[in-house]
């Protein structure tokens, strides 16, 4: 393709040290070092993007903020990405300038979201994603460096940084990176993507702004529904339940999620029930300090439900195969603020990338 030309302002260092140097003096970084964005590099993953550098990507209005692909690319390198994950960080801006994700909303709020990243689809695998043990952990470069850019490009472009825009009262690991696939290989359920329309043959992205993942242990049930009622009591916690009624992304992981398959549990039915059974009386919040005391015995025994539709909880095959674990994501400040949002990656127009 022909190319226009970049159009950042350069710096010129002696070494690559001082060029790491050169982006913690100037608050381009997330408090870790970074991969010096050299023309070389971000010609390659702008190559890979298929784009040009001033090709606009889409922004955040309420920030007057554009991002262009050359601002992507730059964010991307930093955080040590490769260029076949090009398409993914495509996808990932497409679903952050969505207005029904908002990104300005949680990513500002003193609440102090992260923004979840689920991959789905065949290029999670193929670009090397870890779906299985140690989710949300180190160790596998794909997941770290796709969930970092999103997160330095809301930095360095989307001007989120802590105590100017950033108002978080505490932030939480995943705003270093939050990035996850699903196991779609073992699992026997559908995969997030296709149940959100996207065809199974397609790759997929869903962003979700979340609090950290809370672990849901449960290591002696035998039953789907006494799993279910762990996860329901987690979703449902009284210091931290929406009243006004929330997302969730609930992951299960493989021993249980073997428990619910083999009883015949898909995940529609996973939803229903946790739509039924995720409540807490005013009774209850009010002992938890969240509603003042009941005047009568009906309002005591009023129920408010962790979410208004079952479509509101995502369910995710992932994780590990040993323990008894799951866990629960809660979503920010209510879906009327902010949604999941998921969008088709595009096919990577330069680079090609075996299984």
């Amino acid at each position: 393709m022909s190319r226009g030309a970049l159009r950042s302002t350069r710096i010129e260092v002696a070494d690559p040290l001082t060029a790491i140097e050169a982006c913690f003096e100037r608050g381009w970084t997330d408090g870790l070092p970074v991969i010096p964005p050299t023309e070389e590099r971000i010609w390659a993953m702008l190559d890979a993007m298929g784009k040009q550098p001033g090709d606009l990507l889409g922004g955040i209005p309420e920030r007057a903020r554009a991002i262009t692909a050359e601002k992507l690319a730059i964010n991307a390198i930093m955080a040590g990405c490769l260029p076949e994950y090009a398409p993914v960080l495509l996808a990932i801006v497409e679903a952050l300038c969505d207005p029904a994700f908002s990104a300005h909303g949680p990513t500002a709020s003193t609440s102090g979201m992260g923004i979840l990243t689920i991959v789905n689809g065949p290029l999670a695998a193929q670009i090397g994603m870890n779906a299985g043990e140690n989710l949300f952990g180190p160790g596998w470069r794909a997941n770290a460096t796709i969930g970092r850019a999103l997160r330095l490009l809301l930095r360095n472009v989307g001007g989120s940084i802590p105590g100017v825009m950033d108002r978080s009262c505490f932030g939480h690991p995943g705003k270093f990176t939050y990035c996850i696939a699903e196991d779609e290989a073992h699992s026997p359920w559908p995969p997030l993507h296709v149940e959100r329309g996207i065809p199974p043959e397609e790759s997929a992205v869903t962003l979700f702004a979340g609090e950290s993942p809370h672990q849901v242990t449960n290591q002696s049930a035998s039953d789907p529904e006494v799993i279910l009622s762990t996860i329901a009591d987690v979703m449902v916690t009284g210091g931290r339940l929406s009243l006004s009624g929330q997302q969730f992304v609930v992951v299960v992981a493989g021993e249980h999620r073997r428990i619910l398959s083999e009883r015949g549990w898909s995940k529609k039915d996973v939803r229903a029930w946790l739509h039924e059974h995720a409540v807490r009386s005013e009774e209850e919040l009010a002992r938890a300090g969240r509603l003042p005391p009941p005047e009568t015995s009906v309002q005591a025994a009023r129920q408010h439900r962790a979410v208004a539709d079952q479509e509101d909880i995502l369910v995710v095959a992932a994780g590990g195969n040993a323990g008894g674990y799951s866990v629960v994501i809660p979503g920010w400040a209510g879906r009327v603020h902010s949604q999941a949002v998921t969008r088709i990656i595009p096919p990577c127009p330069t680079c090609r990338v075996d299984a």
